[in-house]
């Protein structure tokens, strides 16, 4: 991320959001509304000085990389390693902007003068040749199967939780600790949560199992406590990633095969006073086991973001039926998709570990970049075409065209296709109430004519066999 933030070729707009997209393959419009960060990017060094002397002396508001964990200030640093190493300011948690009668210390304490609490947001339009769309995932929302326990008992934690709990910039600085500041001496991580499962998401999430193992192994490293996996199968299909499972069971992990049927603290016997129960069935022995622990981990999986029907059709894109942004083509056109000049990288198009993340962001790169060095763009001769004397300017292709290939002529009040957009779907020749759409070679007559030869009777030879 620094190298990026650092290379003269990358512009890097943060706090921003793309809010249209207009154009075709090589000649994009892509407007960006860039937010107000009340701060002035040019001169903030990234000293922290406004953070430490901001009028709240104490944090107060969830932080939101510490996934609420931890606390920050209404002016912040949205993460340690953050490019640029700029902070912002919450508007919705700082005191000026809720009623106005701020000291503004933040702004007395920087000696540069980068505070800007009159900044507004503004709007770019940049012109580009291709676009990569890499918005990556969301992690599945623990709270929707309640059988798990997440939110109703305090040591149910999430893998994400768990990971910035385990860092050493995180909210406890790498100690494991419980809500009440003890340290587990017990350990239940639950595969597959909101992964392989009819009720919530079928597809694997493909990380869970490796992260698991290696929340599994820093558990061990950093508490010395019992630790058991409870998991449906177990896929470890990278580089060195059974070598990985072989050590994590060396060390005494403890793994069940089974689907955890509940995380309750009914205790129905002495051990089990005081602890979290995780009832399951072990599938290898036959039998329905009770487990005892301090501490449950939840391995969330990975799902679409929440806004990736907005962000398809923003693009032109379409998804697959899991919402995952669709690829033209899962094994000859893995990082492209069927609208030219856009490209897909890691998990926008799919759940997949770092590694093949950063492969396939490279492969999405490399094809940008060979199709803007080829100077020119070989399109589909199967496009719309409009015969003008017969359309009505009904607009009808206009409304029904998936592509946004479609416009009105001002001049001649006619339909007119954009033939680098169109990719010949035939939606608009379909609708065309007047028939003035048509697919060029594509076209009815062209259809007729190849069924008409198929059902032809086969000509014979002179000596009776046919051809």
């Amino acid at each position: 991320m620094m190298d990026a933030g650092r290379h003269p070729n990358i512009k890097l707009l943060t706090n921003s959001d793309v809010t249209k997209v207009s154009g075709y393959v090589g000649n994009y419009t892509v407007t960006i509304r860039k937010k107000p960060r009340y701060v002035k990017e040019d001169l903030c060094v990234g000293c922290l000085q406004c953070v430490e002397n901001c009028t709240y002396k104490e944090a107060k508001f969830p932080d939101e990389f510490n996934v609420g964990l931890g606390k920050r200030k209404p002016v912040y640093l949205p993460f340690p390693q953050a490019t640029p190493q700029v902070v912002l300011i919450d508007p919705d948690k700082c005191i000026h902007f809720k009623t106005g009668k701020c000291k503004k210390t933040c702004a007395e304490a920087c000696d540069r003068k980068a505070i800007d609490f009159d900044q507004k947001e503004e709007f770019l339009d940049v012109k580009v040749g291709a676009i990569i769309v890499a918005t990556g995932f969301e992690t599945f929302n623990a709270a929707t199967l309640p059988y798990y326990g997440y939110g109703k008992y305090p040591n149910v934690y999430t893998s994400l939780e768990v990971e910035r709990l385990t860092s050493a910039s995180g909210p406890t600085g790498g100690e494991v600790i419980l809500r009440d500041g003890s340290h587990p001496k017990s350990v239940g991580i639950i595969h597959c949560v909101g992964s392989r499962d009819e009720k919530t998401n079928r597809w694997c999430s493909r990380v869970c199992c490796m992260y698991s193992l290696k929340l599994a192994h820093m558990m061990k490293d950093r508490t010395e406590a019992e630790v058991y996996n409870f998991y449906i199968d177990m896929r470890s299909p990278g580089k060195s990633y059974e070598e990985f499972y072989d050590k994590v069971l060396s060390e005494g992990v403890h793994f069940i095969r089974g689907r955890v049927a509940d995380v309750t603290d009914w205790a129905v016997t002495p051990a089990e006073e005081g602890k979290l129960v995780i009832r399951v069935e072990d599938t290898l022995i036959g039998v329905v086991r009770r487990i005892p622990v301090d501490m449950v981990i939840l391995s969330t999986g990975l799902e679409p973001q929440a806004d990736a029907a907005h962000v398809a059709s923003l693009f032109g894109i379409s998804r697959s039926a899991d919402g995952f942004f669709a690829e033209a083509h899962p094994k000859l056109r893995p990082v492209e998709t069927n609208t030219d000049g856009v490209f897909l990288a890691g998990c926008a198009q799919g759940p997949r570990d770092i590694p093949d993340t950063v492969a396939h962001a490279g492969a999405a790169a490399s094809m940008a970049i060979g199709m803007l060095n080829r100077r020119e763009v070989t399109i589909d001769p199967t496009v719309a075409h409009v015969h003008e004397e017969l359309c009505g300017a009904c607009k009808t292709c206009l409304s029904v065209c998936p592509y946004g290939a479609i416009s009105m002529d001002p001049t001649k009040n006619v339909a007119h296709v954009n033939e680098a957009l169109c990719k010949g779907c035939g939606t608009c020749a379909a609708s065309c109430p007047a028939s003035a759409m048509t697919a060029r070679h594509f076209s009815t007559e062209q259809i007729l004519a190849q069924i008409e030869a198929l059902l032809r009777e086969p000509a014979k030879t002179a000596e009776g066999a046919r051809l």
